[in-house]
Parts: C-alpha cells; structure tokens; sequence
C-alpha cells in the first residue's frame, strides 16, 4: 500500500485475520500505519524509482491517498505490476477536471462545472450559472476543504485566484443548494463483482467531516437506490478496483449530485468496521486481491461516526477511563498521531437501535477524548 496514513493502518489491521502480508511505502517511520507494519519502505512516492523498488515482489499496489503521479502508476503497469485501481481509473480521483468531464459524458447528475484560467473566466461562468456565489476547487489535490474556495464577487474571485492561477487549473462549479451531504461507497473487484453499503448522511463542520450517519436518516428508499446504482455504475464505467466513495448533494426537489469521487476506504465509511458484516477495509483488501466480497449490511439498525480532533490535550488516554466506563458498547479507534489543534487523530463508532441515543453517545465520546467536555 502506498502511503502510511490512518487509512493504510485500518486497511492493515483488515488484512491481518486473512494473512496477508502488508509492505508500505511510507514518508517517515512516524506515520500512522508505518508504527504498526512490519514490512516499511520509507521513501517518496512522487519518485519513479523508489516506487519500482517498492512494487518489487509484490502481487498488487494499492493505496490509501490519490496523489501517486499518474504516468508512474502508468509506467508500473507496463512492466506488469498490478495496479488497483489502475492509473486509468485512478486519475479520476485526481484529476477534477477529467471527473466531471468523464461523469458529464455518461450523462451523471453534476453540478454545473466549467475549467477557468483567470477571475475575468470565473466571472463569465458566475453569469452562466446565475451569478455570485461561485465554487473554485484546485483540480489536482486538496482535501478536508483544502484547495477549495467559496467566492462571492469578481472582486473576491480576484483576490482569492491570484495565488494560485498561474500555471495551476481550477475547476469552477455552481454552489449547489443541497439539503445535506451523502455518500455513497460501493466495493468492485477485478472480475466484476460489486457491492453497495447502505448510503450514508455526511455532517461537516469547516469543510472537514465531523459524523456519518448509517443508514441516511429520512432517505427515501427510491433515492437511496438510486445513489447505490449511480456508484456502482461509476465504479463499472470508469474500471475502478477496491473501494470507491461517492460523495454526493441531496437536493430540495429530491435529486442527488456528484460532488467527489475516492478510489480507496474513505471517511465516510469508518462506520463499517464496527457497523457493518464486512467492513469497507476488508472488502477493500478482497476486492484488489480478487477474493470473493463479503456481505455489506449492517449489524444495527444505526451506527454512528463521529471523528476525533486534536484539541488541548496531547495524552488522550487518560480518556479512555471515562468513555469505556460510560458507554461498554463504545469502539475507540486512534491513529498513533500527535494530537494538534483541529487534526483527525481518531473517530469512534457507536450503535444500536434508537438514533438520538446513539448519536449522543457518539457526540460525547468523540468531545470528550478531544477535552471539549470533561464530565
């Protein structure tokens, strides 16, 4: 696996009980799965050589972020490394612009998009579009509402392009009047076979996901089906291997949009290591090893997320005593990172039968271990 985030760590953690074994390719040895891995490979992703050297042996590459450069993963391919998802799904991922021009050509439900090259473009698209607000997104990177910029005016349009214009595409979009975020997360393997979690309500606060929802409260289950067809038709047409999260809009008049695609396990479905039969990790783990998938549905009626961000205390264990003694039915899962200020260093799932109580105990596990309450 390439990259050694928390992702990496749960995806491990996933393929333990099959025997499976795990190499990494990490930045440092601190990172969150390259403490848990035996087999690290500590180098630069971005660099062709190093991604050779660390492919070497190995049945399959797969990842846990979408920056890998593209023509590398290109280049291993061509020299008969399996890559999954392989680079020609995989720029989807990365590349915003070649996703909406993609989904637009099979007639899937986006937002109003266009590529700008200056403030004088993106006051042009505003027009188009109905006028100010606007969203500006980096094509390439960005996550966590990084690289992603709400502008109101061709003033502000100006001002907040000017940094990054030069030489760097930016994809315009309507800001979309959605009703609340939710997500969808399908599993597809190399011969075809495909499955659908139950789609999920994604809360954000600051533009960072804070709580998911399983299943989408209040969804219409003619809606609900049809965001679970719309991501298994994505992963079919685009060829992509493992997990892939659909992040979408609900709308006022009962549509949904696609806002992002991630072609690895992702935020929204941390749920379903606690929640589901089979969690996203595992079947991620089945799908790019060719395995039969297993069984996406849930174990409760409701199973709650809720991440755990930095705060204003480093040692977060002392904690433990407090949440594990309140609530028995709590799963704690920390990612071995040093705790900063509004930084993902865990989540916590909850579940059972009644919504609002199992939505509290997640709301006050997650706020205690951060210190944001102490009783």
């Amino acid at each position: 696996m390439v990259g050694g985030g928390q992702l990496a760590r749960m995806t491990h953690e996933a393929g333990i009980p099959l025997g499976i074994r795990f190499r990494l390719l990490s930045d440092t040895p601190q990172d969150s799965a390259a403490q848990v891995v035996r087999d690290v490979v500590v180098g630069d992703y971005r660099d062709l050589d190093t991604l050779r050297g660390f492919a070497r042996g190995c049945d399959v590459i797969t990842f846990d972020h979408e920056h890998v450069p593209t023509d590398h993963l290109r280049a291993l391919e061509a020299e008969g490394i399996a890559v999954r998802p392989g680079p020609e799904a995989l720029v989807h991922a990365q590349d915003k612009g070649l996703m909406r021009a993609r989904l637009t050509e099979l007639g899937l439900p986006c937002p109003r998009h266009r590529l700008v090259a200056d403030a004088t473009d993106v006051e042009r698209f505003a027009a188009e579009v109905g006028g100010f607000p606007v969203v500006l997104k980096t094509v390439r990177g960005g996550y966590d509402g990084k690289g992603v910029w709400v502008v109101d005016s061709a003033a502000e349009a100006a001002a907040t392009t000017a940094p990054f214009l030069a030489g760097v595409p930016v994809l315009a979009e309507e800001k979309v009047a959605f009703t609340r975020e939710l997500a969808a997360n399908v599993v597809r393997s190399p011969h075809g076979q495909a499955v659908a979690y139950p789609v999920v309500e994604s809360v954000q606060v600051d533009g960072v996901c804070d709580t998911v929802i399983a299943p989408a409260p209040g969804l219409a289950d003619e809606l609900g089906l049809a965001a679970q067809e719309l991501a298994l038709r994505i992963a079919k047409e685009l060829g992509v291997v493992g997990h892939l999260a659909v992040e979408l809009f609900e709308t006022a008049d009962g549509r949904v949009l696609v806002n992002e695609l991630a072609m690895r396990p992702h935020n929204s479905g941390h749920w379903t290591q606690d929640g589901a039969v089979t969690s996203q990790f595992a079947n991620h783990v089945r799908a790019v090893l060719d395995l039969p998938l297993g069984d996406p549905r849930p174990r409760a009626p409701w199973t709650v997320m809720t991440n755990v961000l930095g705060g204003d205390f480093p040692d977060m264990y002392p904690a433990y005593l407090h949440c594990m003694a309140r609530d028995p039915r709590l799963k704690i899962h920390m990612y071995g990172k040093a705790v900063k200020p509004g930084r993902k260093v865990g989540h916590v799932n909850t579940y059972g039968d009644d919504l609002a109580d199992v939505r509290e105990r997640a709301r006050h596990a997650a706020d205690y271990l951060r210190g944001v309450i102490t009783e």
